[in-house]
């Protein structure tokens, strides 16, 4: 077993020391505040006794072909993250967790991610960050793949503490940090409806409200009126849910998806997918009204169905604002992460997401928010991506939010271009097809044009 010592705390504050890669294995759920299924973890380092900085989480790519420029990306963000907030790091633990398909032993597990394991370790190696311990968790087990000495861990692995035994989570529970379950809980709070019944009245809904609306709201006129009336019924929406009882997650989702009807969720979903809107209902992050509203985001994410999963980014960047508003740091990183991969080009997802990862302050977005809340107005996009831009308070070039690599088969880009609000272009090359074949997909495309600034319509 490698000996070494990790730090939770900065200089100053209380400080608990792990010891070696069981203590290890039993912290990585209070440093992330869930157990982190089907993830890669990696968490910088500082400072001679391995304090505690930077993490960054993933989830392990299906196809090992993929793990090789997965690793080398990993590397990169989180040494670079890591120079921006406290400087370069001084070592990496990484973390896989992943349980075997049938719960037959995490052997197998471990031995299949032994090469991403090997490739997160040389990528790190290759920026001359060391890896110090490579774990691997696994239906309640833990490997190490740096420790050779099969005396302390053997090929059978080791097994897990008993959650709430250890030193690790006596501090936890002192410090008021909570452990919010599995990833995959969660997730599946914030993921569409899966019943076939409910599916597809939800989906009936969203096809009678998108011709009534989508006409609306590409008129300039009109389009003021609706983001008003889509504000009027979300807040009708919060005060029916705030007037209800407090109950489990899971029994308050399903009293939640019960108080609102398809039609009225289909109108704000809808509504929300103008930007103006959705900026004005995300001024409503703090005190009773963010727990309220926090509730409708999750339940309108719950209702983005069928061809509208891509409606899903408007409500779950709201949900994950709101939980970072209020310290659900965790929470927020999860639905921030969901909001991405609903539609990854979600600029606002993108911004909040990268400052959440980074540490800001989330009070200077709240104070732009109610200077533009108390004025009546829409938050100006450059003023918030200047808030949330860290590279901004130091006069230094904003930096990319996404990264631009060619297409393997040298094909043009899908790109986003910077446009007055309201306007939107859509190119296309003569004489092709139109890119939808249903009149549902169709309306739902259509909905996702309006009222984005930064934004075009992707083929």
């Amino acid at each position: 077993m490698n000996k070494h010592h990790e730090s939770t705390g900065r200089a100053g504050e209380q400080q608990i020391t792990l010891r070696g890669p069981a203590e290890l294995a039993d912290a990585l759920p209070y440093l992330m505040g869930f157990y982190p299924n089907d993830s890669v973890v990696m968490v910088a380092l500082h400072g001679g006794r391995g304090r505690f900085g930077g993490r960054l989480r993933l989830g392990i790519p299906q196809a090992p072909g993929e793990w090789g420029p997965v690793a080398d990306q990993l590397a990169e963000c989180l040494v670079s993250g890591s120079e921006r907030r406290e400087g370069r790091p001084d070592a990496i633990v990484i973390f896989l967790c992943q349980d075997s398909p049938d719960g037959s032993g995490g052997r197998l597990a471990m031995e299949r991610l032994r090469p991403f394991a090997q490739r997160l370790r040389t990528a790190c190696g290759a920026l001359d960050v060391p890896v110090l311990e490579a774990l691997c968790i696994s239906d309640g087990r833990y490997w190490s793949y740096c420790c050779p000495d099969t005396r302390c861990c053997p090929d059978q692995g080791n097994p897990l503490a008993m959650p709430g035994t250890t030193v690790m989570a006596a501090a936890a529970a002192y410090a008021g940090v909570h452990v919010r379950g599995t990833l995959r809980d969660m997730e599946a709070r914030l993921q569409p409806w899966r019943t076939p019944a409910a599916v597809t009245a939800q989906e009936e809904a969203l096809d009678r409200a998108g011709p009534a609306l989508i006409p609306r709201l590409l008129d300039e006129r009109a389009r003021g009126e609706v983001a008003a009336e889509t504000l009027r019924l979300a807040r009708t929406l919060m005060d029916r849910i705030e007037e209800t009882q407090p109950a489990p997650p899971a029994l308050a989702d399903a009293g939640d998806d019960q108080l609102i009807g398809s039609d009225e969720a289909a109108a704000v979903i809808l509504g929300l997918q103008d930007r103006e809107t959705r900026d004005k209902a995300a001024a409503w992050m703090e005190g009773a009204e963010a727990q309220a509203a926090l509730r409708l985001w999750r339940t309108l994410a719950r209702r983005c169905v069928g061809p509208y999963g891509e409606h899903a980014a408007a409500p779950l960047t709201l949900a994950g604002w709101v939980s970072w508003s209020t310290g659900d740091e965790p929470g927020a990183r999860v639905a921030l992460a969901l909001a991405l991969r609903a539609d990854p080009g979600y600029t606002f997802a993108q911004l909040l997401h990268r400052a959440c990862n980074e540490g800001l302050d989330p009070e200077a977005l709240r104070r732009c928010l109610r200077e533009a809340a108390d004025e009546g107005v829409s938050p100006d996009a450059r003023a918030v991506e200047a808030v949330m831009d860290p590279a901004a308070d130091r006069g230094a070039t904003s930096l990319r939010v996404r990264r631009v690599r060619p297409l393997p088969d040298g094909g043009r880009r899908r790109g986003r271009a910077h446009r007055r609000p309201g306007a939107e272009q859509v190119k296309a090359s003569p004489g092709s097809p139109r890119p939808w074949t249903s009149a549902a997909g169709r309306r739902a495309r259509e909905a996702r044009r309006y009222g984005r600034r930064g934004s075009r319509a992707r083929r």
